[in-house]
């Protein structure tokens, strides 16, 4: 019986991930290939109702009640910093700053530091295709290489690896270890700087091996041939600027001063779940500096914002899909998850080795390779196994900022798969098709990603956490 449930859980597995690659949204694609997966466990009917009413959404909504107020706010200060040039502005400036001979150096920077401040990588995406377009076309480098830059600055050292990062793959561990957004502080950095290194290597010797071959930036059907450089009504670079600031500044802040100084023995009350302030400390400190950052950003620039009510409602409109697609697969995770088999193939994975860190590197890369999503992997890793392997690094001793900076470093590992919704997004933005592009996309995202990460867990055993 077990390996008739075995085979469901991998078929659902796999139609999951091949009809999200042809188009199906998560969210119908979620609960049915839950389904097919308690068939295969011997589900009658009223197990499949009662699995779907009582675990699905049992699960979908406890994520939902976690991690709303990140994705909603985080939606909303994009497009805010969007809608009100900022985001221009800075890629712009970065861009002069680089210099015009250094498009892709260009390119990740401004991606970067639009990333790291809480911007939405897919308004990123947006506001510096037409620079990197503008600057590529000018060096005579391919236009192919543009998602790999764009990805780079967006999708890797930002995202899981700098200390403090108000992405939502560095928030969801804080839940289950305990631990802050900066975590790790010392390890988290070295991993972003070889993800940096090794990505800018990558490209650079891509578009030397290019320019060789005498290949240029190529003919495509580009809208126009020059960025619009900022007009009167833009932000200065010291305005645009400010909330990215105080989005990584008030996180420190809060994190390490403001949240411990407060009075939260209520919290042990039953009514608030009978936890500690570890458990929510992390997630207040982001709500909190990402909440902070958005009023000021609206009130900076209230004069700029043609429509604030619909800079309002469509930011937050725009966190609905994305946060609803991550619990979708978070509910998927918790079925899954509530399998009698399920215990098997965790015992399969975790016991490929007795290191905790090793375990939770691996298990995190091989559910968001599947889902394509790096917090949707991570989600359900945490979700199902979290609890473990707080338990097993405990037992062994091991800090639980270590685990958490592995989590979050190994979600940005193999989800860049050609299903994953970024990808594809970014592919359209750019105009360029997997073939094109998705390989330079894979080895700056998930490649390096992957070899920082393992150079994170020598270090962490050689040296300590740090």
């Amino acid at each position: 019986m077990n390996a008739v449930a075995i085979v469901g859980i991998c078929l659902s597995l796999g139609l999951l991930m091949f009809l999200a690659y042809r188009g199906i949204n998560v969210l119908l694609l979620a609960p049915i290939m839950a389904m097919v997966a308690v068939l295969f466990s011997g589900g009658t009917m009223p197990l499949l109702l009662g699995t779907y009413t009582q675990v699905f959404m049992g699960e979908l909504g406890k994520y939902l009640a976690k991690f709303f107020p990140l994705f909603m706010l985080g939606a909303l200060f994009g497009k805010v910093m969007d809608d009100s040039g900022s985001a221009k502005v800075i890629a712009h400036q970065i861009a002069r700053w680089a210099g015009q001979k250094r498009a892709i150096l260009a390119i990740v920077l401004a991606c970067g530091v639009l990333t790291y401040g809480g911007v939405s990588l897919f308004v990123v995406a947006f506001a510096v295709y037409p620079i990197a377009k503008s600057l590529f076309r000018e060096q005579a480098i391919p236009k192919r290489l543009i998602p790999g830059a764009i990805a780079l600055g967006s999708f890797t050292f930002t995202m899981t690896a700098l200390p403090g990062t108000p992405a939502i793959q560095n928030a969801i561990p804080t839940a289950y270890f305990h631990t802050t957004p900066f975590a790790a502080p010392g390890l988290g950095t070295i991993g972003g700087v070889i993800m940096f290194a090794g990505g800018m290597l990558w490209l650079n010797r891509r578009a030397h091996r290019a320019r060789a071959a005498g290949e240029d930036y190529g003919q495509h059907d580009d809208q126009s041939d020059v960025a619009a450089a900022p007009g009167s009504s833009d932000p200065r670079f010291d305005v645009a600027l400010t909330p990215i600031l105080l989005v990584i500044g008030l996180n420190f802040v809060f994190t390490q001063w403001v949240i411990p100084a407060m009075d939260t023995s209520f919290l042990s009350q039953a009514r608030y779940g009978g936890i500690k302030v570890g458990a929510v400390a992390g997630i207040w400190s982001i709500v909190l500096a990402v909440a902070c950052a958005t009023l000021f950003a609206f009130l900076a620039n209230r004069r700029r914002l043609l429509n604030a009510v619909d800079t309002i409602n469509k930011g937050t409109l725009g966190s609905m899909l994305p946060m609803l697609n991550t619990a979708s697969e978070v509910g998927y995770g918790g079925v899954i998850a509530s399998l009698p088999a399920f215990a098997v193939v965790r015992d399969g994975i975790t016991s490929l080795t007795s290191d905790p860190v090793i375990s939770v590197a691996i298990t995190v890369n091989v559910l968001a390779a599947i889902t394509g999503s790096a917090s949707g992997g991570l989600s359900i890793a945490m979700a199902s196994l979290g609890d473990y392997y707080l338990n097993l690094a405990q037992a062994a001793h091991i800090s639980p900022e270590i685990m958490h900076r592995i989590a979050s470093m190994s979600a940005g590992g193999f989800d860049c798969m050609p299903h994953n919704g970024a990808v594809i997004t970014l592919l359209g933005i750019c105009g360029l098709r997997h073939r094109e592009s998705f390989l330079d996309i894979f080895v700056v995202a998930s490649l390096i990603t992957v070899f920082a990460g393992i150079c994170v867990i020598i270090l962490n055993a050689l040296f300590g956490t740090f």
